[in-house]
């Protein structure tokens, strides 16, 4: 069996091409379950309507393959060891998933079953625990790791095969829409309509990066008001496209140079790095999380005056002096994406505008995971500490509240771009 997680996709998945070779090994039937909780951490139905869609796709290119698919309902800790005993699964397959969370349910789910059960990387290209056996300071110290190890996993995949042995036990016909309606999410926080969720439009809209975005990606990609970035990050969160299915086109592609190297250093380097900081680090979303430099600076200054104090309220409303900040919240609220280089400005704003880093941590991953629809994430959560606790940045120069965080300014967002034009654009 499979436990998918997040991974969810069919083509390219290490995890279900290692559960098919021991299922063929043993020469048995093979299924994939996924269990549906009601609810999770801020999850809205933005992004639990846009992975049911992409699940729902899985069960039908699943089905093409001879694996039936279930979709369970409740705690994984109970649901996935009751359904492994009942169907008695002679070897249960995780996919890897670096948050604390996800990592706990493995492991009491390891507890209640007697079967072998492995977890496979099958997000990362090297998987996390050998890229670093450790947490990395930054991008300098984890890239001539990456680099060493990079040839032995940069491999093409093998094709998943129409499984030869049939499933012997029942199967249920899934109702989607009853699986929608089941879960107690906040409901406010509507779907969009500019992306859609599944495996083939993600690979829709990697040919459509690299044939219209890519050959110039170096120039635009910190500019808002350019359409120079991928638009994967949804599909790389849910795991409806890997990352080593886009380096491998990505790199055979004829575009330039500069462009290349730049767009794989985001996804190779700083996407593993992020996942690094999430694997090791237990605070990865708290003030406990950040370097020992950055926690002494902020200490320093936590009474500082600030001019401006905001509450979450203010914050989700964009209701806040800095017509900027406030086009990238609802940009985020109306798209459930933010530019990236906003992101950056984004979040340290909420730390200049709030009492403390602790609230500024708490009001930013609030707002990045009820909104985004890459939220809950690792490159969410280590972006935020980025941009509020110098996690994977050096010292700069002092200054009040911030200390030596580095510092973002609204006029220096004007010397890289168009304020007004990205301010009119993302008017509600």
């Amino acid at each position: 069996m499979y436990w998918m997680s997040r991974d969810q996709r069919v083509r390219d998945n290490w995890a279900l091409l290692y559960a098919q070779e021991l299922a063929m090994e043993e020469k048995i039937p093979l299924a994939v379950i996924f269990c549906l909780v009601p609810q999770f951490l801020d999850a809205t139905m933005r992004q639990f309507g846009f992975m049911l869609d992409g699940l729902q796709e899985v069960e039908g290119n699943l089905a093409e393959k001879n694996i039936p698919f279930f979709l369970l309902r409740g705690s994984p800790a109970l649901e996935i060891p009751r359904f492994v005993k009942k169907y008695e699964g002679g070897t249960l397959v995780a996919d890897f998933d670096p948050l604390r969370i996800k990592r706990e349910w493995k492991e009491a789910v390891a507890g209640e079953i007697d079967i072998p059960l492995y977890e496979v990387d099958a997000r990362n290209i090297i998987p996390c625990w050998i890229a670093s056996p450790k947490q990395e300071y930054g991008a300098y110290t984890l890239r001539p790791k990456i680099k060493r190890a990079l040839p032995e996993f940069l491999e093409d995949f093998p094709r998943l095969l129409k499984h030869p042995i049939a499933w012997r036990g029942k199967t249920e016909v899934i109702d989607w829409t009853k699986a929608k309606k089941t879960l107690q999410i906040d409901r406010t926080v509507s779907e969009v309509d500019w992306v859609r969720a599944g495996e083939n439009a993600a690979q829709k809209m990697l040919r459509e990066f690299l044939r219209e975005r890519l050959p110039w990606y170096h120039e635009g990609r910190n500019d808002p008001m350019e359409d120079a970035q991928s638009n994967l990050s949804p599909y790389l969160h849910f795991g409806h496209i890997s990352a080593q299915r886009i380096v491998l086109e990505v790199t055979k592609h004829d575009a330039n140079r500069e462009s290349q190297e730049a767009f794989l250093e985001e996804l190779i380097v700083r996407r593993e790095l992020s996942d690094n900081f999430c694997f090791y680090n237990a605070h990865y979303d708290h003030f406990e999380g950040f370097p020992d430099w950055a926690k002494k600076t902020l200490n320093d200054h936590r009474k500082d005056t600030r001019e401006y104090v905001y509450s979450l309220d203010d914050f989700g409303r964009g209701d806040t002096h800095d017509q900027l900040w406030n086009a990238a919240q609802r940009e985020m609220v109306r798209r459930g994406k933010m530019h990236g280089y906003m992101r950056m400005y984004w979040g340290k704003k909420i730390l200049e505008w709030t009492e403390s880093p602790e609230e500024a941590i708490k009001i930013a991953i609030y707002l990045n995971d009820r909104y985004e629809l890459d939220g809950r994430d690792t490159n969410g959560y280590a972006g935020i500490a980025w941009s509020i606790g110098g996690v994977h940045d050096r010292a700069w120069p002092e200054r009040p509240i911030f200390g030596k965080i580095r510092y973002m300014s609204y006029h220096g967002c004007k010397s890289k771009f168009d304020v007004m034009a990205y301010r009119e654009r993302n008017i509600v």
